[in-house]
């Protein structure tokens, strides 16, 4: 049976990709899906330095749970038309655990500016690592978010690519 993982990447306490990457984890139990969850911000993470980095132990043990997971999605806090730097500095942590995996993103921004932003590391994930991006992300500017409630259209948006995630790894790995 696939397993699947739900990562924010966001190191704000008041985060609105935590909110939606919290929304597709509850949207995966509440249908049996066999789903983790990891929050960066509650990780000791080193930066990445191409040395000791990837022997102290919350890189190794972001590693193995990125490695046995097949389905991932990443909710990631969009800065500057980027995706936040957390968010490469654990793709690089943790390299070539990402082989073969089934990818998705959930982004919140400032602005409808940078929609594509995840696009760079959606493409390093494919030709470096061998992933399958889903084709279909959500986006959403902190006009979705009022307090912990979330737009239903937005909301919408974050369930389908949780069942895109779910479907497309079961069609991949069966």
């Amino acid at each position: 049976m696939a397993k699947h993982l739900v990562i924010s990447t966001s190191g704000n306490p008041d985060s609105n990709s935590r909110r939606m990457g919290r929304m597709a984890f509850a949207h995966l139990q509440k249908q049996k899906i066999d789903c983790d969850w990891i929050d960066l911000r509650e990780m000791d993470l080193p930066l990445c330095d191409a040395d000791k980095c990837y022997g102290m132990p919350a890189s190794k043990k972001l590693s193995a749970t990125i490695e046995t997971a097949d389905g991932i999605l990443i909710a990631a806090p969009v800065y500057n038309y980027d995706v936040a730097a957390a968010t490469k500095n654990m793709i690089e942590l943790t390299g070539s655990a990402w082989e073969n995996k089934i990818v998705g993103f959930l982004c919140a921004a400032g602005g409808h500016a940078s929609y594509m932003s995840v696009m760079a590391y959606a493409n390093s994930l494919m030709l470096d690592f061998r992933c399958v991006i889903i084709p279909r992300f959500a986006f959403a500017t902190s006009e979705a978010f009022e307090g912990e409630r979330i737009d239903k259209k937005i909301t919408a948006r974050i369930e389908q690519v949780a069942d895109e995630l779910v479907r497309f790894t079961k069609a991949l790995r069966s």
